[in-house]
């Protein structure tokens, strides 16, 4: 049985000049210039010319692009078409394929952040997230679009079910032409609002629904140097404390630059994270290897585009 590549970034089979996303399942509409230059193609010399050995090497090497190309397209074609999945987030440490199961190049240059445990690093949107105290990690969450949790779970006030406290998510919004953060922002946190505290992955109502919201803070805010808007709302709940959502928008700094929306969701109870540290969680947001890219609540903003 052939292996399929693990996610990450590789050279595109349809374009070979520009990278592109591969979720582990399927190509996505993700696309960066490379972070190495790429090797140019070298015409072979003519027929009794000098050189001919190089000829032959540089035939194999591209007879062997192409072929790789040709396995990853390959499971493209081969996979069942049931429906778009969100593309998978994961670290570079860990998204490297071995050297004895590698069906494709290798993911382009791994971050220095990725073995980082301070950092979760979101090699899709080429960004970092800090893991503050009392966050951690995701481990047993079945979103793929979690980047952060807080470590411990709790039961559900509503139906079954384990809680958690706090949550961070992160969605590449590629499925609309719209670039405005705040417009993105504005039309995402209903359904954040709903994600976190409506209704959950598999249709159950963990707190009952929500019964009212008012909105408590939006606005132009920095993330990473770059331009974003947030919304955020206190919601209640059927049952439990309730808590706060938010909804971010910004541009990637990445590959075409699509826009980023992060979702928080902190509860509003006493053993919740304090609210404030969305702000920090925001505020410490960087491009990947630019440690001193610039910050998120407070900071100068940079260009959006």
């Amino acid at each position: 049985m052939s292996m399929t590549p693990p996610p990450g970034w590789y050279r595109d089979p349809s374009y070979p000049l520009v990278e592109r996303w591969w979720d582990g399942t399927a190509w996505t509409d993700h696309r960066r210039q490379p972070e190495t230059p790429q090797q140019p193609l070298i015409q072979a010399p003519p027929p009794g010319g000098s050189g001919s050995g190089r000829a032959k090497a540089v035939a194999l090497v591209t007879a062997a692009v192409v072929l790789v190309a040709a396995i990853v397209t390959g499971a493209v074609l081969l996979r069942d078409d049931g429906g778009d999945e969100a593309a998978t987030r994961t670290d570079s440490a860990t998204a490297s394929p071995t050297p004895s199961d590698d069906p494709a190049p290798s993911p382009s240059g791994a971050s220095p952040s990725a073995g980082d445990p301070s950092v979760v690093v979101d090699e899709l949107d080429g960004i970092t997230f800090p893991v503050l105290d009392g966050w951690a990690k995701p481990q047993y969450v079945a979103d793929h679009d979690t980047v952060l949790t807080t470590p411990r779970t709790y039961d559900c006030p509503g139906d079954p079910g384990l809680c958690r406290h706090g949550r961070v998510d992160v969605r590449t919004a590629t499925a609309t032409d719209e670039t405005s953060p705040k417009v993105l922002a504005e039309g995402d946190i209903e359904d954040a609002a709903d994600s976190a505290y409506g209704h959950d992955l598999v249709g159950s109502r963990p707190f009952r629904g929500i019964t009212s919201h008012r909105l408590v803070k939006s606005g132009s805010v920095a993330v990473a140097g770059r331009a974003g808007y947030l919304v955020r709302w206190k919601v209640t709940t059927g049952v439990g404390p309730g808590g706060y959502v938010e909804s971010l928008a910004f541009p990637s700094s990445v590959g075409s630059q699509s826009p980023v929306i992060v979702r928080f969701a902190v509860d509003a109870g006493a053993d919740a994270p304090p609210v404030a540290d969305i702000d920090r969680i925001t505020e410490g947001i960087r491009s990947v290897g630019q440690k001193d890219a610039g910050g998120g609540v407070g900071s100068s903003i940079g260009p959006s585009d």
